[in-house]
């Protein structure tokens, strides 16, 4: 099994990630804003940073329906993680 760190000593397993998303490109998105609003509002938000959030990662759960994790490292970086190109 391989995992992605994203920050705050949180790894995922690669087989949950759905998809890395850029919070800075997403944001200015209605659908988007709309998501993370309704994660929020279902508690599935969970942070992984200590500063300000630059991309999210949005997982599938084996007892929820999808986890959205925050994380300060940019969706370039996660990606190329997980493809093991990365740090």
């Amino acid at each position: 099994m391989a995992y992605l760190h994203i920050g705050m000593n949180v790894m995922l397993e690669d087989r949950r990630i759905i998809g890395i998303f850029d919070l800075d490109n997403t944001s200015t998105s209605r659908r988007t804003r709309e998501f993370l609003q309704g994660a929020e509002r279902e508690g599935v938000v969970q942070s992984a940073c200590e500063d300000i959030p630059r991309s999210f990662v949005v997982c599938d759960h084996p007892y929820h329906r999808q986890i959205v994790y925050l994380s300060q490292i940019n969706s370039q970086t996660l990606g190329k993680r997980a493809q093991g190109k990365g740090e």
